[in-house]
């Protein structure tokens, strides 16, 4: 009997900044309205996860999470400063929708796209250290 295969959360989170899903494929309503750019942040070894919706425009843009003042505000609130939040050996940032899922007629932000999470989340999850 052969060993499962072990996903590592580095492999997946690669195969999914790769993702065009919601462009190319998507399963619920239109295609995404611009280019996908996933942003995941994590490592096998990280300790705390950050289970969030979705990315925002700055975040978008940029390609960090939380790169807008929603960050500042949870760095400060979990007491750690942009190098700690940013090391992906110590956090984990997993976004429901790895993609910004564009805006609203209010301007507002869309809720993340629903082929994401079924697609990734769980092999991302996996790749995870497990508390004991």
């Amino acid at each position: 009997m052969s060993a499962p295969c072990q996903k590592t959360f580095e492999a997946t989170a690669a195969r999914l900044r790769a993702c065009r899903i919601c462009r190319d494929a998507p399963l619920h309503g239109a295609p995404l309205p611009h280019e996908p750019r996933p942003v995941v942040q994590g490592s096998a070894a990280a300790r705390l996860l950050i289970a969030s919706q979705a990315p925002g425009n700055r975040a978008h843009r940029s390609g960090v999470p939380f790169s807008d003042p929603s960050g500042r505000r949870l760095r400060s609130w979990l007491g750690l400063d942009e190098a700690a939040f940013y090391d992906p050996t110590r956090v984990a940032i997993l976004p429901m929708g790895a993609c910004f899922p564009g805006l609203d007629a209010k301007g507002g932000d869309r809720p993340p796209r629903r082929e994401c999470a079924p697609a990734w989340r769980a092999d991302l999850l996996a790749g995870l250290p497990r508390s004991t």
